[in-house]
Order: structure tokens, then C-alpha cells, then sequence
């Protein structure tokens, strides 16, 4: 007789079934990572039973232990379980395209359109951006920094970061946060979880991961010696994508290091996008799509928005697939939950830092820029109204005050 978990489980679906379930969710699923496991919760263990609920609680803790976008890595990896690699694909492209082509064509208006758009709305824009940035260090700080270490690596971590702003210095930020959990935090064991009925053999799962490591390695190498505005998109979107912890609005800041600085696209038009990506359903990593269809060289247009989202999210998919066949001798180290509560810790502090710049700077000049933004503070932190209802109102209100002015 089965275990009610393996009651629960459906037969596997087609590639094509996949695809137009993640679909439907990449329509519809606004509300940032949580909001999205929550809807996955829904369809997939409660509606459509295709794992049970502790494998599903299994493989949302895998993902979040995972760089990247977690929300995204839990969609391919169920994917995954149904309909193999063809699934994952499928997964991945359904929940992701909806928000991505949204965000190009939005770019390539606001390139061509750009001044007949009232500037005072795409302030709003920005102005929203410091709402949402200042929820989620809200949000992951009272869940992540619990205690006065954790507060001190998130407050020396935010240091680090304004005091040395580039890609690397917030890389360097992470690795050294994980060694300091690792010394100093000991959390409790836990033993409640289920194994994941996801067939990677553990050969093909190294590969994956030495291929992310390796290219990693190379990319930069490969820029040097061959000198392409393709590859560096490549391989910054690449990095960004491969060494991001804590999900979508963390990517903010090793973004804007990488694309503002270099002369790829100003301040303005990224904050811009930023405020737009709230707007719009699926995950915040298709900000990606936007920032390489608003380039100031080519690729841009399609090409640059199609290049930047690729490259962000093939990290994802190899790192999830080639994790899930260790994730059961990994849960069990205590050594790597305590390394995994520094980095978590640092990353509030990073989008701490990323909320006074470039958000704050870059949008508040004015008393009613700060009135407008706790509006929208409150807005999406108490009254729980849709982000894309709050960065609407937001636009507006910005058109308003630009006209009253």
C-alpha cells in the first residue's frame, strides 16, 4: 500500500501541458517570489497534484539555498520532475516570456517614444522603485537578520557595498559572509524533508555545475581576448544571474554596477525599467529583457533584451539541475545552514545599500517625492494593493505633480 505523499502524485504531463500551465501563471502571478511560490503551491500540490506537500516545502528550501531567482528555479525544477529537461525548458519559458516581451516593448517605446512620454510619470516610475526596494528590506530583514549578528554582517555588508560599488565588491561581500556564518552561526538540524523524484544522475549533475563554474571562468577571459559587446552582455548577465542570492530586487544592485557605469544605459532609463518590472507579472529577473532592449550599442531592441534574459537565466537551469541529486546530503550539514545564514544576512545588506543608491538618489529631490514614495510604501506593505495597481497610481500621481508644479 502507498504513502499518502505518493497517493497524491500525478502521472507525468506532456512538454506541451507544462508549457501552457506556466503560461496561465506567468499571466497572471504578480506579487513578487513569495507570492509566486504560494500561487505554484496552489496549482501544482493542491489543484493539479504533481508532487505532495513536503516534497514541494523540499524543493522550495532547495531554491532558496540556491543563487538566482527562486520562484523561476522552483518552476524549471518542477518542470523538471514532469516532462524531464524538455519540461524544465518549457516551464521556464512559459512563466518567464509574458513579463519579458512586456518589458522589451516597453524599452523600445520608451527609446522611441521617449519624449513624447510625460517626464513627470517616468519619475513615478522611480519613485515606486524606492517603495518596492524598501518592502522587500523590510520583508527579508525581519526574516533574515534575527538577531544582533546578523544585523552587524547586514549593516557591514551595506558599508562595503556603498563604500566600494561594483559587481565584484558585492561578490566579494557575499563569499566573505558565508565564511563568517560558517565560523560563527550554529543552527539546529533539521530532519523533516522528502526526497525529490527528479531522475539527474549525479555524473550529469557535476557536469552541469562545472560548466557554471567554468564559464564563469572563461567569459571574462573569452572578453579579453576577443573583444564583442554580445559576449559582454553575456557575461555580465551571466555572473549577475550565476552569484545573486535572495532573489529578484538583490540582482538590483550587481545590475546597475554592471550595465550604468559602463556607459550601456544611464541611471535614469534603468531605475525607469526598474518601476516598470513591478508592474508586470512572472519574475523580476526579466528585468533583464528590458535592460538589453533599452542598450545604448548593440544588441539592443529585441536582440539585446533576448541576449540579457538568456544569459541571466541559464545559470538557473544548470545549477538547479545539478544540485538536486546532492540536495539530500547538503540539507543535512549543519556547516552549510550556518554558512547559508550569512549570506542571507548580507543580503539584506546589499539591497539596504542598494536602496539608498542609486534608488533613494536618484528619485527623491523633493518633499513630495518622499510624500509620494511612503505612499506607495504603505500601499504595498499594509494595504496590500497589486504592485501593478500601486506603480500605476504611482506614474500618475508623478504626471500630476510634474503638471501642478
Amino acid at each position: 500500500m502507498g504513502s499518502p505523499e505518493n497517493d497524491r502524485v500525478a502521472e507525468p504531463p506532456h512538454v506541451w501541458t507544462v508549457f501552457l500551465v506556466f503560461l496561465r501563471l506567468g499571466l497572471t502571478s504578480f506579487g513578487g517570489p513569495i507570492a509566486h511560490i504560494g500561487y505554484f503551491r496552489d496549482e501544482f500540490v493542491t489543484r493539479r497534484r504533481w508532487l505532495g506537500e513536503r516534497s514541494y516545502a523540499d524543493l522550495v528550501a532547495l531554491c532558496q539555498f540556491l543563487p538566482g531567482p527562486a520562484s523561476s528555479q522552483v518552476g524549471m525544477a518542477i518542470g523538471l520532475s514532469r516532462a524531464g529537461f524538455p519540461g524544465a525548458l518549457a516551464a521556464w519559458a512559459g512563466f518567464t516570456l509574458p513579463s519579458a516581451i512586456a518589458l522589451i516593448l516597453f524599452a523600445i517605446g520608451v527609446a522611441s517614444w521617449g519624449d513624447a512620454l510625460p517626464a513627470g510619470a517616468l519619475h513615478g516610475l522611480k519613485v515606486v522603485a524606492v517603495a518596492v526596494v524598501a518592502q522587500a528590506v523590510w520583508g527579508m530583514a525581519r526574516n533574515l537578520c534575527t538577531d544582533s549578528a546578523r544585523v552587524t554582517i547586514a549593516v557591514v555588508a551595506a558599508c562595503v557595498a556603498l563604500l566600494w560599488p561594483t559587481a565584484w565588491g558585492q561578490v566579494g561581500t557575499i563569499a566573505s559572509a558565508a565564511v563568517v556564518g560558517w565560523l560563527v552561526f550554529k543552527p539546529g538540524q533539521d530532519a523533516s524533508h522528502d526526497p525529490l523524484a527528479i531522475a539527474v544522475g549525479r555524473r550529469l549533475a557535476s557536469a552541469l555545475l562545472i560548466l557554471v563554474a567554468a564559464l564563469l571562468i572563461a567569459l571574462p577571459i573569452l572578453l579579453r581576448i576577443w573583444p564583442n559587446q554580445t559576449l559582454a552582455l553575456t557575461d555580465a548577465f551571466f555572473r549577475a544571474g550565476a552569484l545573486v542570492f535572495g532573489g529578484g530586487h538583490v540582482v538590483l544592485p550587481l545590475l546597475q554596477a554592471e550595465v550604468v557605469p559602463s556607459g550601456w544605459l544611464t541611471n535614469e532609463t534603468f531605475l525607469a525599467g526598474y518601476g516598470a518590472a513591478q508592474a508586470v507579472p512572472g519574475p523580476l529577473f526579466t528585468f533583464a529583457a528590458f535592460l538589453g532592449a533599452s542598450m545604448n550599442t548593440a544588441p539592443s531592441g529585441w536582440i539585446g533584451g533576448l541576449v540579457c534574459l538568456v544569459a541571466i537565466f541559464i545559470p538557473s537551469f544548470l545549477l538547479v539541475a545539478g544540485a538536486l541529486p546532492f540536495w539530500e546530503q547538503l540539507r543535512r550539514s549543519v556547516r552549510t545552514q550556518a554558512a547559508l545564514a550569512g549570506v542571507n544576512a548580507a543580503v539584506v545588506g546589499l539591497l539596504l545599500a542598494a536602496l539608498y543608491q542609486p534608488v533613494w538618489t536618484s528619485a527623491i529631490f523633493r518633499p513630495e517625492d518622499f510624500g509620494l514614495a511612503l505612499l506607495a510604501f504603505v500601499a504595498l506593505m499594509f494595504w496590500k494593493l497589486p504592485p501593478w495597481l500601486v506603480v500605476l497610481a504611482t506614474g500618475l500621481t508623478g504626471w500630476l505633480l510634474s503638471v501642478v508644479r
